[in-house]
């Protein structure tokens, strides 16, 4: 066993944050696991990733493409550590496009998770925001049947989601 998925089993939040900042060559490592199927290391490496991160970080940049085609292969939790990580990048308008017709898929299962579901939602108010022409997909999208399942909370952050992208658009 690495030392890397050592630390992402036996460490705390703060510990393993620490490793991977004071020890950048295991940064390579932690993308292959985070890219894997190898649980319970893959998904909690995609969450380290996302917490040692810089905003468009370079490191991520090369990883694009294939953190968008593993999306749909992974589970839930898995999902909403990769779309977060995706959250923090620019993307080029091929990705966006990819990116935002899985979000809008991830969206449209009411038997996902609330927190995957509502972080895809978050990038296609993001796309909607960047390009106005795809606004009116927020409407369709927040129909009743796919915000039934959702938590109060959950909706609650939804529709505040929706407001502010409105709000932006006037």
């Amino acid at each position: 066993m690495s030392e890397l998925k050592h630390i992402l089993i036996s460490a705390y939040r703060d510990e393993m944050i620490a490793f991977l900042n004071s020890h950048p060559e295991y940064f390579e490592e932690a993308i292959a696991l985070a890219l894997s199927d190898d649980q319970p290391y893959s998904w909690r490496s995609a969450w380290l990733l996302f917490n040692c991160m810089e905003e468009n970080d370079g490191r991520v940049r090369k990883h694009i493409k294939r953190i968008i085609q593993t999306l749909p292969e992974r589970k839930d939790g898995h999902q909403r550590e990769l779309l977060k990580i995706l959250l923090r990048m620019e993307l080029g308008e091929t990705h966006e496009a990819l990116l935002f017709d899985i979000c809008v898929s991830i969206w449209e299962q009411p038997g996902k998770s609330p927190s995957v579901r509502s972080t895809a939602f978050r990038f296609i108010v993001n796309m909607a925001e960047k390009y106005p022409e795809l606004s009116n997909e927020i409407t369709g999208l927040t129909q009743n049947w796919y915000l039934d399942t959702l938590s109060p909370g959950v909706k609650r952050s939804i529709q505040r989601m929706v407001r502010h992208s409105a709000a932006g658009r006037q």
